[in-house]
């Protein structure tokens, strides 16, 4: 039994009271409308013996967690900022299937949508219909992000990596990093067996 099979039984084991955290909340600039957001990262060339980058997102309807993944990319990506640009590209298409959905459904969401990146260079390249000689070999099929956003669907922001919820899905972090990232959409059920039983002695 190898080393990293004995430290991944031992998480499991750990945190098998854990569960999502359905915790719906409602921002005050969405109102009555859905609100949804996402998370996007990305490792840099993290498969030592094919150099294939890790995408990952996570996906928020009202602060609930309703879509993640964590996902090889297809191709070898040049740069940090290539790669975090195809996980981008990535979120936002399954936001755009998330909002699909719920618009067929006669409800109304909040836009633009917001996915959060930790990366400057990424989040130029989706505002910016220039290339440079270190871009133009992107592939064409990641390029629709922009359309998003100048049809107002879709809107960029730049999040600290210490605050991107997302960097978990694509490499490991330290346990106080990764115990502050969790907090946003797991939670130990034991301790809302501890809330219910302060509520009934208050």
């Amino acid at each position: 039994m190898g080393w990293g099979f004995r430290i991944w039984v031992k998480y499991v084991l750990d945190t098998k009271n854990y569960g999502l955290k359905i915790a719906p909340v409602k921002s005050a600039e969405s109102g009555k409308l859905l609100n949804i957001i996402g998370f996007c990262d990305s490792d840099y060339a993290g498969d030592k013996q094919t150099r294939l980058s890790i995408s990952g997102f996570i996906i928020f309807l009202c602060g609930v967690p309703i879509a993640w993944r964590s996902k090889a990319q297809r191709s070898v990506s040049l740069s940090s900022s290539e790669a975090e640009f195809v996980s981008l590209s990535e979120a936002a298409k399954e936001v755009k299937f998330i909002a699909q959905i719920i618009e067929s459904m006669g409800v109304e969401i909040q836009k633009p949508i917001t996915v959060y990146i930790d990366n400057i260079g990424a989040k130029f390249m989706a505002y910016n219909v220039t290339t440079s000689q270190r871009t133009k070999h992107v592939d064409i099929r990641y390029h629709y992000v922009r359309e998003f956003i100048q049809d107002g669907f879709l809107e960029v922001k730049f999040v600290k990596t210490t605050e991107n919820v997302s960097d978990g899905f694509t490499k490991n972090l330290n346990g106080e990093l990764y115990d502050k990232h969790k907090e946003k959409f797991i939670q130990d059920k034991r301790t809302l067996n501890e809330e219910e039983t302060e509520k009934e002695i208050d």
